[in-house]
């Protein structure tokens, strides 16, 4: 797999175009499919907003385009919203246009095709968890991190000495190193004096006098604290082989446990465990989808799979203008008999949508002063 690595690695930024495509894609394929099941008739869908960069038009009549901004998608269903005639009054359709109608459409298949598009990610994300677990396998659980070099981090003091992935430490100084713990401990308490590592490359054992730098970074209760680094990465995960009824419960619960960490998350955020300014947006999406694409095909497939139970997850969230939103609307028609009034929908929208944007200011200023610091 390392032509294919190379490959993606070298995508750099592009990579988070890459991941937004593909999920955008996923979730807005469930909403046309559930749709075209339903007997409605989709006229556009967009991977993007706002010009249209290229498409076609299908043999259904449904426009299929790239737009320029790929921060998102939509699917246009032909009735989605109401026609209004010069009057004010909702447009009069034939009975050919209201057999083809979204707002025509039962209850139950309104709520179907609105809940496909995020149960759409959910489902990508298992197909994906399972592929890579019959392809790649599981990560071996280790006691410990073996003291080799998955990679160093540009400009560091392991890069400026000249250590490359594939080293294996053996010594600093006289002491042995084990593993990636020893490593930690004789770098932490070296207090940035030069050190002398012997290491082994492809069999051959070569010393490297390295001097550790001095960085600052946030532990888990919030605080900062200096501590000294070489700059390196340990080795990646050794995998085992899966087999196929294993596949079958363990690709769903992954799904789950991604699911999960998520929500707790953002409990942790409502209730002040955490810091809001750990939200991030498109911009640290970028990042990090560089940051994997570093490393490899898997490891940006398995992000991929990570930001489309993102997607589902959100979309979910009883916020109008998004598909939990208006599944929302859907269950208090459920209950009443008959939808909400026109005002109180429209009123609701407004809101959420400011809600919306308001959130998404904030989460951009949040990755615009991360990556300044």
């Amino acid at each position: 797999m390392g032509g294919i690595d190379a490959v993606i690695g070298s995508f750099g930024y592009g990579a988070v175009v890459l991941v937004l495509c593909v999920v955008v894609f996923v979730h807005e394929l469930g909403h046309y499919l559930v749709a075209r099941w339903c007997g409605v008739r989709v006229e556009t869908f967009s991977i993007g907003f706002g010009r249209e960069l290229f498409g076609w038009t299908d043999g259904h009549g449904t426009r299929w385009k790239f737009s320029l901004l790929p921060l998102g998608g939509y699917v246009k269903m032909f009735g989605e919203h109401s026609l209004p005639n010069e009057g004010g009054e909702p447009a009069e359709m034939t009975p050919d246009q209201k057999a083809v109608s979204f707002s025509h459409k039962t209850l139950a298949q309104r709520s179907a095709v609105v809940a496909a598009g995020p149960m759409a990610n959910f489902v990508f994300a298992i197909v994906v968890y399972a592929a890579m677990l019959a392809t790649v396998g599981e990560p071996k659980q280790q006691d410990f991190l073996e003291a080799g070099i998955g990679g160093v981090v540009e400009g560091s003091a392991a890069a400026e000495a000249g250590f490359q992935a594939g080293d294996r430490f053996l010594k600093i100084d006289d002491a042995e190193i084990a593993d990636f713990s020893d490593l930690r401990d004789a770098v932490t308490q070296s207090e940035g004096r030069e050190l002398q590592v012997t290491v082994d490359r492809d069999g051959a054992v070569m010393q490297i006098p390295v001097t550790p730098r001095e960085v600052v970074v946030d532990q888990p209760d919030g605080a900062s604290a200096s501590v000294y680094q070489l700059g390196v990465r340990g080795p990646g995960p050794v995998y085992e082989p899966v087999n196929a009824v294993e596949i079958l419960w363990k690709a769903p619960a992954q799904t789950w446990q991604r699911t999960e960490e998520i929500l707790v998350s953002l409990g942790e955020l409502v209730i002040g465990n955490r810091g809001a300014d750990e939200l991030g947006g498109p911009i640290l999406i970028a990042v990090m989808s560089n940051e994997f694409a570093q490393y490899g095909f898997v490891a940006l497939v398995m992000f991929t799979a990570f930001i489309s139970i993102n997607l589902g997850l959100i979309n979910l969230f009883p916020i109008p203008v998004l598909d939990g939103g208006h599944l929302l609307f859907y269950a208090i028609e459920a209950v009443r008999g008959k939808p909400l009034g026109e005002r109180a929908q429209e009123y609701s929208l407004r809101i959420g949508l400011a809600l919306l944007l308001s959130l998404m200011i904030f989460v951009t200023v949040n990755d615009l002063i991360r990556l300044t610091l």
